[in-house]
């Protein structure tokens, strides 16, 4: 297992892990005990966490694909290109890639003056349902948040839809019907993974406040903080034999 694939898939689970244990244990209390009940600096704490654990999982998918791509458009020099060092450098690069904005979001975001109600219209500290306890004027945060996100999925996507692009293209040139299948399955896992957290994440953080339901965003988000990453293993351990 002593391979790039899994060296990413390790820090895959470990951010899934961390971003769970963020949200999860304290929703069970919230539901279980029915306190309800969070203090100012541990919903700083949580939404910053959020934050960075989302962006890190974007670039890492966005790595992982580009690990799938020299793998099967160029095999020959995978063990040189995909080396020890690089893998290393990618993942510390994905890891610290989310501190930053999480940081200058979470300061900005808790620095603003919160009046009236104090409950939270959801599961977790996120951004806009915070945002909506906030009583004075939010337009500046609100396109750094937009801008943010869309950098946030904008650049991984664009790194996985060009691999992508040149993998299927590799896969239909391949002779036999078995390579083409043996290629395929390769990149299907990484694929669903992709296909759930990008359409998840996309619709809770690119669609407006507005178009967006209390209960519709729960759901969604719930999606991503809980079910996704569950499947997740699931998912990278069905067709590889390595893990079976």
């Amino acid at each position: 297992l002593h391979t790039p694939m899994y060296y990413f898939l390790k820090n895959l689970a470990l951010i899934e892990i961390c971003f769970t244990l963020n949200i999860v244990p304290k929703m069970l209390v919230d539901l279980l005990l029915e306190r309800k009940v969070i203090s100012f600096s541990a919903c700083a704490l949580q939404f910053y966490f959020v934050i960075f654990f989302i962006t890190s999982e974007c670039f890492l998918l966005g790595a992982m694909a580009y690990d799938r791509y020299v793998a099967i458009c160029h095999p020959l020099h995978y063990s040189i290109t995909m080396n020890r060092r690089v893998c290393l450098h990618m993942v510390i690069a994905c890891w610290t890639a989310g501190i930053p904005l999480s940081v200058g979001l979470t300061g900005w975001l808790f620095s603003y003056p919160f009046c009236g109600s104090k409950e939270i219209e959801h599961f977790f500290c996120d951004t806009a349902p915070v945002l909506d306890l906030v009583c004075s004027d939010t337009y500046l945060f609100k396109l750094l948040v937009f801008v943010a996100t869309v950098v946030i999925v904008l650049i991984p996507f664009i790194l996985i839809a060009a691999s992508y692009i040149q993998i299927i293209h590799t896969i239909l040139r391949m002779p036999s019907a078995e390579g083409r299948r043996k290629a395929f399955f390769t990149c299907l896992a990484h694929l669903v993974v992709v296909t759930l957290f990008y359409c998840t994440t996309g619709v809770i953080h690119l669609k407006p406040k507005s178009s967006l339901l209390a209960n519709s965003r729960k759901l969604v988000a719930l999606s991503y903080t809980v079910v996704t990453p569950m499947l997740n293993p699931i998912i990278y351990s069905l067709r590889k034999k390595e893990v079976k």
